[in-house]
């Protein structure tokens, strides 16, 4: 019975070493695994060290920075706005032109309509390894996406990436993407889980809307303006929910 035991508590011993092997080790952070890929470590060697400044400058603590982000298709380009975790006000740290640009202004409401989102996102993924250098992608559809989309495939796939060509993502270069893609490393490490998208058609100001009381986007973009105004007024984010009509409701 005592040699059947020691079997047992061996073979036991032995099972649980070889599922540990298959186990990342338990103290690996997020930076380290995405520095396994070639194209990120070659993104720090390059990036890290410039970032650190850029955050220094503005004040910013990379042990505790969180990022938004904010694209505009008119004026074509991708602001990166940054703070201490949960403390004051967001700062411009970064302004990237968009490379390339597809479809026309308004949302995204089908697959293979060309067309970059307009709305409320998150970064929910990080591709070390994408056809387009880097990328970061969005949770692109979301639910007011979803219920406007109907019936319709929403598509899906939107990305920040590099290169200077897309068909309904934002494409930053691939050396725009690499200081991006070290910037929103860096934020995750430091515990920011997701991190902010607004995609906004141009700047959502009432006269800008003036010029625009003909289109069909209107209402929708109004909806939208809420939320851009909340942060031009407090650099602070807007709290962002979907109502049961797939109506974005801001505060």
């Amino acid at each position: 019975m005592r040699l059947l035991l020691l079997l047992a508590a061996a073979l036991l011993v032995a099972l649980y070493a070889r599922s540990s092997a298959r186990r990342p080790e338990p103290n690996l952070t997020f930076r380290s695994e995405q520095q396994r890929f070639p194209r990120v470590r070659t993104a720090y060697t390059l990036h890290h060290a410039p970032v650190q400044a850029l955050l220094h400058r503005h004040g910013v603590v990379a042990e505790r920075l969180e990022l938004f982000l904010r694209a505009f298709k008119v004026g074509r380009r991708l602001e990166v706005w940054g703070r201490n975790h949960d403390e004051g006000q967001f700062v411009l740290l970064r302004t990237f032109r968009l490379a390339g640009t597809s479809g026309t202004l308004g949302p995204k409401r089908q697959a293979g309509d060309g067309q970059v989102p307009e709305g409320f996102y998150t970064i929910d993924r990080f591709n070390p390894a994408s056809k387009y250098h880097l990328s970061l992608g969005l949770d692109y559809p979301n639910a007011a996406d979803a219920y406007r989309s109907g019936s319709l495939n929403p598509g899906q796939d939107i990305f920040i990436h590099g290169s200077d060509v897309t068909i309904g993502c934002l494409p930053i270069t691939d050396a725009g993407i690499r200081e991006l893609y070290v910037l929103a490393v860096e934020a995750r490490a430091a515990g920011q889980a997701a991190i902010p998208v607004h995609i906004f058609p141009f700047e959502l100001t009432a006269d800008n809307l003036a010029r625009r009381l003909n289109s069909p986007h209107l209402a929708f973009w109004q909806q939208l303006a809420a939320g851009y105004q909340h942060f031009e007024d407090h650099h602070q984010l807007p709290t962002v929910a979907v109502d049961a009509a797939g109506r974005y409701a801001v505060r």
